[in-house]
């Protein structure tokens, strides 16, 4: 049986994940930092498909709470497999708007927070010689998006840190992968209003917005054996808009 940590796994792109991961047999940490109750009806699901599962709180742009989280899992799991770095956040507004707190805030959860969870579950999957880490980004950290440049930036590093840290790894046996998806029907997009999100399904050569699942998928072919040979890649389930 694989094991897996699924940061922002409460909601989103990460429960789907959480749940899919689930479902292939996979035993499933639910990280999250503000949503234990989520979190734990979550883990409650989990657990009726017969696997285990478990929820553990960080903030990950804390790395002293985030080796505290690894290090639970692994006293709960006794291994590692899977390293999903799904919790983010996002800010929309003028670029002369975002006051330095906020820049940074965004920079550490997105990028720091990313580095810190690989950094705490690296040594179990370095002394395996075995591992999968799948980040997520957004296809605006490959293309910029307006009124979003710090989001942009942050998910941008997530990229170029997934790619140089794919190359370090892979002499151990650890992939390092990434997913930029497009446009999800996820809360974060909840400040988008219908009219936005319908003119963003007209842009789309598939005509329409992604659901969790379908980035999931990608994140579960990511970290499954069925992608051995991958790593330093970025998967861009979009529906076509940034190609």
């Amino acid at each position: 049986m694989k094991y897996a940590l699924i940061t922002g796994g409460s909601r989103g792109i990460g429960a789907a994940a959480a749940r899919l991961f689930a479902r292939r047999g996979w035993g499933v940490a639910v990280g999250h930092c503000q949503s234990g109750q989520r979190a734990r009806a979550l883990t409650e699901e989990l657990s009726g498909l017969g696997v285990p599962a478990m929820a553990v709180r960080a903030d990950v742009s804390d790395k002293n709470q985030v080796e505290r989280m690894v290090d639970n899992v692994l006293e709960n799991f006794c291994q590692l497999d899977i390293l999903v770095c799904s919790a983010g956040v996002s800010h929309v507004g003028l670029i002369s708007q975002i006051d330095e707190d906020e820049w940074r805030h965004l920079f550490a959860v997105n990028v720091d927070g990313v580095h810190h969870c690989c950094r705490a579950a690296l040594p179990h999957m370095l002394e395996r010689k075995s591992g999968s880490i799948v980040t997520v980004s957004s296809m605006w950290g490959q293309v910029g998006a307006s009124c979003e440049a710090a989001y942009s930036a942050a998910k941008g590093a997530v990229i170029a840190y997934t790619k140089a840290l794919a190359k370090e790894l892979g002499p151990s046996n650890i992939r390092v992968n990434c997913v930029a998806p497009g446009v999800i029907d996820t809360e974060m997009n909840a400040h988008l209003s219908p009219d936005d999100l319908s003119a963003l399904a007209e842009e789309t050569p598939l005509g329409r917005v992604g659901a969790p699942e379908e980035a999931a998928a990608a994140i579960a072919f990511l970290a499954s054996d069925e992608a051995s040979f991958l790593t330093g890649q970025v998967v861009c389930p979009n529906g076509g808009l940034v190609v």
